[in-house]
Parts: structure tokens; C-alpha cells; sequence
């Protein structure tokens, strides 16, 4: 199938074939008629597959001609409500439909002016959306179109409240799309009660990766995790590296060591201002820096071409966001790699990611790096003998370490 099967609009079908876009993907193809039939949706992909353009393309084809806002996306996060509209835009460059970006931590007048001057299709987070709306700048009264992006990531993070209010300021004789990457019992209730006998499409079962993602775990102890991430980073053909940290300590830690080898890379967390963190992300998007460091704020939401690893530092204790993290590298059927550091007290989350893959992640056993016997981080226990200046701290839980304790743990080796 082709864009042209799914597309009738010229001044989309120019913006698709301008972005490169040749075929659609499986969500793309299974979604689109639906939408254009006027149909509520819930669509269940894996990340990176195309979700983005299986509802953009339908709903700025139906807008077209017809100003006002009647487009409503919602998204978790400000990075994926910045990547969901700059998509947007690109495509409806030639349609003549003015998208807005309505995000939390930018100022306020600039989209205060933005819905005076009239919004046709806005992307926002829930939280400054609303504040808007109580506000009285932004009028939801003639929305058509409702989408939900990423509807697990939203309730995760406690939007609820914020959704609610939302839906009661929309019509609702409406279109809503539910798009989500799993299908919690939450998410699931909720398309039950907002939807109208919604069309269910699966592109991917739930928690599956993409095919194109070569997976490895290494064994590793904990105060050797930098220098085994700098080994490889020397040793392999890593371009672009996206590296998950569980923390912003640990971030801030591990940004320190690259910097002081050299080692070209930016970091994005959740201290930093949207200022900072846009830079970083521009930065790594273009080539400029090589390895950009994150906690989960950059989980979902990242859509940058060319990522050639990524690498979970820490492992994540949720099994389904380690196919978040790992889904923003081998993007809409390219390549790349997921590399995995485990202590050996992460193996227990471990285990739980690959039952919920269904298949044991392959390892690579480095004796220079690899735990012994006697590890730092004890399963059973989940315990931490820190160091200092070679005597003992004695035995710590891993929770109870002051961050200082934390970064002097990550310092040694």
C-alpha cells in the first residue's frame, strides 16, 4: 500500500513525500481509513511505528478548508507535545492550518496571543491546557477531533484530573482517538467510558520491541558502570547514544565523567529548565554533541532520526519502559542497538523484562567488568558496601545513600 491509497489531499500527499515518508507503516495503514470514516479509535503500537502520522494525516485532511480549532491533541510530556507539533506542522504546510504548541514551562503570552489569533489544530500537555481554559483564553467548544497520545504515559503521571476536566469542555459529539503503546486496565476503562464504540487496531502485540532493535545485556559491578559505558564508547561504532539514567544525581554524576574524558555529550533532566533542555536536545538532534544523557523525561516522546544505541545505565524497575527506552532507537524499520548494564542486584528486573518479552535478553560477559562472586549489590538483600579512601562505610541500603555517597559510589573504579 501506498500514501496515495490513504491520502486523497494533494497539499498533504506534497508535505509526505517532502518529509520522505514512502510507505506507510502497519499502524498507518490499519488506523487511517478508520479515521477518515469519522470513527472513534484505540490504536495499540510500539513506540517509534508511525503512530504520529495514523493520526495527523486523517484528521488535517478532514480539517482542511475549515478554520477554527477542531484538532485536539493531548500528550504526556512538553518533549513529545513539541515533537507531535512540529510533525504537525510539516505536515500541514501546504494545507494552511496553524498549528499550536501548548506546553508547560514556556511563557504564557505568546499562546495567550496564539488562541486570540486562532489556533486550527493545537498539540498540548493537560496541565497548561486547562490553565488556559480556566483562564477563559482557549475555547474548546468546537473541537471535533480528540486525541489522546501516549493515554498510558498520561494516567501514569497522574493526569487524570486534568483529562476530566478537559472532556467536560469538549462537545461530546465528537471523534476521539486513543493512541497508546500498552493497555493498562486504566487506559482500557477509560476508552470504555469516553469512547463510542471504538474500533480497536493493533499494529505490534502490547510491550513488544521493533524487529530492527540487536539487544544486549551486560553484567556489570556497580562502581565499574562508567568506565564500561567509556570502553565501549571507544572500542565500538557508537554514533549518536542515548543513555538512560535512574536518577538526576546519577545523570549529573556520569555527565561529569564524560566530560572529564573528553567525551562530547549534553544531559536532560527534570532540574533543568526547558531553556537547557530544548538546547540539549537540538544539540544531540543535530549532530553536534554525540552522546546525550537522560532520566525518563526523554522515555517517550524523542523521535530523532539516527540514533544508533541506547543504553540503559540503570535498569528500569517498570518492565514496559524498557521497551520505551529501547523504542526510541530502530525507528520506522531502521536498525540500531539497546545495550543494558546489569548489577547484580538488578536481576530481578531483569527476569521481569524478559517475561514480559517472552525471551531472555543475550549477554556478554566482560571478566574485567563482570560481578564476582561477592558483588557489590547483593540480590537478596538489595544492600551497598560504599568505599572510602579504601576502608568500609559498612552496609547500606541502596535507598538510604546521601547523594554524595551516591556519586562517590559512582566515582570509584
Amino acid at each position: 500500500m501506498r500514501f496515495e491509497e490513504l491520502v486523497q489531499a494533494p497539499a498533504l500527499r506534497k508535505a509526505v513525500e517532502e518529509i520522505g515518508w514512502s510507505r506507510p507503516t502497519p499502524i498507518q495503514e490499519k488506523a487511517i481509513p478508520v479515521v477518515r470514516k469519522g470513527g472513534d479509535l484505540v490504536g495499540i503500537a510500539q513506540t517509534g511505528t508511525g503512530k504520529t502520522g495514523a493520526f495527523l494525516l486523517p484528521t488535517l485532511e478532514k480539517q482542511m478548508g475549515r478554520p477554527g480549532l477542531r484538532t485536539l491533541v493531548l500528550c504526556p510530556t512538553r518533549e513529545l507535545a513539541q515533537q507531535v507539533a512540529a510533525d504537525a506542522r510539516e505536515l500541514a504546510h501546504y494545507a494552511e492550518l496553524d498549528v499550536g504548541e501548548i506546553v508547560g514551562g514556556m511563557p504564557m503570552r505568546p499562546q495567550i496571543q496564539g488562541f486570540k489569533a486562532g489556533y486550527d489544530v493545537v498539540v498540548a500537555t493537560p496541565g497548561r491546557l486547562l490553565d488556559h481554559v480556566e483562564r477563559g483564553h482557549a475555547d474548546l467548544s468546537n473541537v471535533e477531533t480528540l486525541i489522546l497520545d501516549e493515554a498510558d504515559r498520561m494516567l501514569d503521571m497522574g493526569f487524570r484530573p486534568q483529562i476530566e476536566a478537559i472532556l467536560r469542555n469538549v462537545p461530546r459529539d465528537r471523534q476521539t482517538l486513543l493512541f497508546s503503546a500498552t493497555m493498562p486496565n486504566g487506559v482500557h476503562a477509560l476508552a470504555l467510558r469516553i469512547m463510542r464504540s471504538p474500533e480497536w487496531v493493533e499494529a505490534a502485540p502490547s510491550a513488544t520491541t521493533a524487529d530492527g532493535i540487536d539487544q544486549r545485556l551486560y553484567p556489570v559491578r556497580a562502581e565499574r558502570k562508567p568506565a564500561l559505558l567509556l570502553e565501549l564508547l571507544t572500542s565500538e561504532q557508537w554514533t549518536q547514544v542515548l543513555v538512560f539514567s535512574a536518577t538526576k544525581v546519577g545523570a549529573d554524576v556520569l555527565m561529569a565523567r564524560l566530560q572529564h574524558a573528553k567525551v562530547n555529550a549534553a544531559i536532560m533532566h527534570g532540574d533543568r529548565d526547558m531553556r537547557q533542555r530544548r538546547a540539549a536536545l537540538e544539540s544531540f538532534a543535530e549532530g553536534r554533541v554525540r552522546v546525550l544523557i537522560a532520566t525518563d523525561v526523554a522515555q517517550r516522546g524523542l523521535d530523532i532520526e539516527g540514533i544508533s544505541h541506547v543504553v540503559n545505565f540503570d535498569v528500569p524497575r517498570d518492565p514496559e519502559a524498557y521497551v520505551h527506552r529501547i523504542g526510541r532507537t530502530g525507528r520506522a524499520g531502521a536498525t540500531g542497538s539497546a545495550v543494558t548494564f546489569m548489577t547484580a542486584g538488578e536481576l530481578p528486573a531483569v527476569r521481569a523484562i524478559e517475561r514480559l518479552l517472552g525471551a531472555p535478553i543475550p549477554r556478554i560477559s566482560l571478566p574485567e567488568y563482570d560481578y564476582d562472586p561477592h558483588p557489590m549489590v547483593d540480590a537478596s538483600t538489595t544492600k551497598a558496601r560504599v568505599s572510602r579512601s579504601g576502608g568500609r562505610m559498612g552496609t547500606r541500603k541502596v535507598d538510604e545513600l546521601s547523594p554524595e555517597q551516591l556519586k562517590e559510589l559512582l566515582r570509584v573504579g
